[in-house]
């Protein structure tokens, strides 16, 4: 394969940010009486808050508004974003290609809240293309938001590797044709 792309998970993949989510997930879940247990968060990761809570809405017969309560879920998430780290084994690919190769971020958080991660940690110049879940109608594991960071930089599916932690998004890789790294197998290998 020849390498002419990266793209980037950045919740859980860049940076170290889903104890953070799980916190503020806990905060409005006890608020508004919804059962959510903590391994089926860490098992949706990747899926944009307001679909989360629709399903939850619907299993649970609730009557809450998941684009509000999304909104408070990541207020919540806000307020505690300061605390948020680097996973350096991840930060130190992107610093090694960045100005070599054209890089992008493809995740399933919200455009201002990533983009504010990624200048938090001092990374957001790295990122030629930020592609979120308000870019793509089908959410990982569906390829769309893989292949919209591709087409936003300028390069083939097949010619991309992108970088993840969550099983959904190794799905979306692999579906969108691209070599497909699992921090988590990089990470216990550190």
């Amino acid at each position: 394969m020849t390498l002419r792309g990266l793209i980037f998970d950045c919740d859980g993949t860049l940076a170290d940010t889903m104890p953070l989510h799980w916190r503020a997930w806990n905060q409005v879940t006890a608020r508004h009486g919804i059962h959510f247990p903590e391994d089926r968060f860490y098992a949706l990761g990747g899926v944009p808050s307001r679909h989360i809570l629709q399903m939850l809405r619907e299993e649970q017969s609730l009557t809450i508004d998941p684009h509000e309560v999304a909104k408070e879920k990541e207020n919540a998430y806000l307020e505690s974003m300061h605390h948020v780290t680097a996973i350096e084994a991840v930060v130190a690919i992107a610093r090694e290609h960045h100005g070599k190769l054209p890089m992008a971020v493809a995740s399933g958080g919200v455009k201002p809240i990533i983009e504010k991660v990624l200048v938090q940690l001092g990374i957001r110049h790295y990122f030629a293309a930020i592609v979120t879940s308000e870019d793509v109608v089908n959410q990982k594991p569906a390829p769309d938001i893989f292949l919209e960071a591709a087409r936003r930089i300028g390069v083939s599916p097949e010619f991309c590797r992108a970088f993840e932690d969550t099983d959904l998004g190794m799905t979306a890789i692999r579906s969108a044709g691209m070599d497909a790294v699992d921090v988590r197998e990089l990470l216990r290998g550190s």
